[in-house]
């Protein structure tokens, strides 16, 4: 028995898929194409072991399409070519029939390599299905990219991970012939991160060392995955907790913990392109307006491991890690932003006040747009007390600047300027 659980126990129709209900349920976003059979060329964006190939492989069955696979990390641009040649071999050019090529870590594929399916993506000869564990935005080209829809992927909740359980004691043959009862479930779904595969393969692991009868506990499954545990997965085991711990490290002023845990990515060998995008988005996020220059050192940063690459880029990313944990923290701008957009979710798409709206022909100026709008450079110090926001919501605070130097002389600053319309 080579084959894992989680491959033996691969759903192979719609009907058998767990979780992703926003895509693949009654009203998910590909439900309609998959029964239809037009499917659209796509990128399946989410964490490892969420399910992107099997949902490829559906798509591929329940259309009734040639299917064909390639790994990023062990194709090159001459695979490429030979499967395109293949699919213009096999026919069904601009019909709902044309073949499925489906490109696992996308996101690996040099520039090189994904301009070599632009032609055929654009001409019919596949529908392209990439699945990536990263940001699409990022890490495939734009003109690739447009030619594509981007669906997310959800890591797997707990009612989706005791299912896989279910299913593994139903329908596999191993498994289902032993005698085993699933007592506590909480380690195993802990440890899993909301990885599938993980979990079938930690479950796997406690049921092949163990004799029957078998009783899973907590305590059992933290005791047999600590002796089991690997190194460095940069591909998914440990990739995600490792850079949680870099991150809260971080956010938290310790340097000692963010080197650390930096070095442990490093010497895993983890993409420094990776680490430097968190370190940018950290920097907006919990540094914020605290200290500005945070967000210019990380871009600075991304831009510089970007060209100069390993071993080099360990320094670099040492001392932008080393200075954001030593700044001065705020996640206002985060909170701001957050607050904003539920403002708009609760309240609507409110009409523009007539003050505020450009008025650039004679009709819209007839109708008011922009009428009575103060200039603010036509006041003293550049600034009139204005509303500038819907009649709905008017004096809605949705910015407080966080507790710091910086921050500070900010809240200065708005009570001086609008005395008593917010509370600063």
């Amino acid at each position: 028995m080579n084959e894992p659980l989680a491959e033996r126990i691969r759903p192979k129709s719609l009907d058998d898929y767990i979780s992703q209900q926003h895509l693949v349920g009654k009203n998910g976003a590909l439900t309609n194409h998959i029964k239809q059979g037009i499917i659209p060329s796509l990128i399946l964006w989410g964490p490892p072991g969420i399910g992107k190939t099997t949902l490829a492989n559906i798509i591929a069955k329940e259309s009734e399409r040639p299917f064909y696979s390639l790994s990023a990390i062990n194709s090159g641009v001459k695979d490429i070519r030979d499967i395109i040649q293949k699919a213009k071999n096999s026919g069904g050019l601009f019909t709902s029939k044309n073949p499925i090529l489906f490109i696992d870590e996308i996101h690996r594929f040099s520039k090189s390599q994904q301009d070599s399916l632009l032609g055929a993506v654009e001409k019919g000869w596949v529908t392209l299905i990439g699945a990536t564990t990263e940001n699409p935005s990022f890490e495939v080209i734009p003109a690739l990219l447009s030619r594509c829809q981007v669906y997310i992927l959800n890591a797997f909740d707990k009612a989706d991970l005791i299912a896989l359980l279910d299913r593994a004691l139903e329908k596999d043959d191993f498994i289902a012939k032993k005698n085993i009862t699933i007592k506590e479930t909480n380690a195993l779904i802990q440890l899993s991160g909301g990885d599938a595969r993980k979990l079938l393969n930690i479950f796997e692991l406690i049921v092949s060392s163990e004799n029957e009868p078998i009783e899973i506990t907590n305590d059992l499954v933290l005791q047999k995955v600590q002796k089991n545990i690997a190194r460095y997965d940069k591909t998914g085991e440990q990739h995600y907790d490792i850079i949680s711990a870099f991150i809260k490290s971080i956010r938290g002023s310790d340097p000692n913990g963010a080197v650390y845990w930096l070095a442990r990515m490093i010497e895993g060998g983890e993409d420094v392109k990776f680490i430097a995008r968190r370190l940018l988005i950290l920097a907006s996020e919990d540094i914020g307006n605290a200290n500005p220059t945070a967000l210019i050192l990380a871009n600075n940063t991304f831009q510089a491991v970007s060209v100069i690459g390993n071993p080099e880029s360990r320094i670099i990313l040492s001392q932008c890690a080393i200075y954001l944990a030593n700044s001065d923290k705020s996640n206002a701008s985060y909170e701001a932003i957050g607050k904003a957009q539920q403002l708009v979710q609760d309240t609507g798409d409110l009409s523009v006040p007539l003050h505020l709206r450009n008025a650039p022909t004679k009709l819209m100026k007839e109708l008011d747009y922009g009428k009575d709008y103060k200039y603010a450079h036509g006041y003293q110090n550049n600034f009139i007390d204005e509303e500038f926001l819907p009649k709905k919501i008017e004096n809605t605070k949705i910015y407080n600047p966080g507790n710091n130097n910086r921050e500070n002389s900010f809240r200065e600053l708005l009570k001086k300027r609008w005395k008593d319309k917010y509370d600063y």
